[in-house]
């Protein structure tokens, strides 16, 4: 078993992936008119907001994979908001979030715990600015369960039933999350480093 902050942000992009599938495994079953059909929230629809998630993915990836290789910043980060929403289709978004979180994954694995203070730079609207690796990550890990999380409440005033997405963590659940962990090629041992215990204290 792994206790590091560094394995626990591999272990949050793990999830990041794992909740990612289940919500766009559910999002897939919906009709077209449905996945695009405006609602109520932060984004106008789901089709908006599963877009987003993305495009923002697309941004704090790249910046973080470049402080990683030791890479120049992108200078024009705007261009991975152009169009806003690059994705028509869910079933284009589930191409598109399996490449960035697979490259999450391999960032977070990549990086050592001598790294978390990396400044990682970044282009905002007044220039050129630097976040820590650790922040920037939190950051990200909170972006994607904000907006997951109105996908996944606009989802309930649809036909589809809304997953589960709090069974990652705990040891005890891993029967519940082994068929999609199983689908997207990922495994306990993977993650974890061992099988956690199953047995709970009472």
């Amino acid at each position: 078993m792994h206790s590091t902050l560094t394995h626990h942000f591999t272990t949050m992009a793990y999830n990041n992936a794992w909740s990612n599938h289940r919500l766009l495994k559910a999002c897939a079953q919906l009709s077209q008119p449905d996945f695009v059909a405006t609602r109520v929230s932060f984004f106008p629809s789901i089709k908006a907001t599963l877009n987003h998630i993305v495009t923002v993915d697309w941004l704090y990836i790249d910046a973080l994979e470049r402080a990683l290789q030791a890479r120049e910043p992108n200078r024009d980060p705007n261009r991975l908001f152009e169009p806003e929403e690059p994705f028509d289709t869910c079933i284009e978004i589930i191409a598109a979030q399996r490449d960035a979180d697979r490259r999450l994954i391999a960032a977070c694995a990549a990086l050592r715990d001598d790294q978390l203070d990396l400044a990682v730079p970044i282009m905002r609207a007044t220039g050129l600015e630097r976040e820590s690796a650790t922040r920037l990550l939190a950051h990200l890990f909170q972006h994607q369960i904000h907006h997951r999380g109105q996908a996944h409440a606009m989802l309930a005033a649809t036909p589809v039933k809304p997953p589960q997405l709090d069974e990652f963590f705990c040891a005890n659940e891993a029967s519940l999350r082994a068929g999609d962990l199983a689908e997207l090629g990922y495994s306990e041992t993977m993650i974890w480093g061992a099988s956690p215990s199953t047995h709970a204290d009472r």
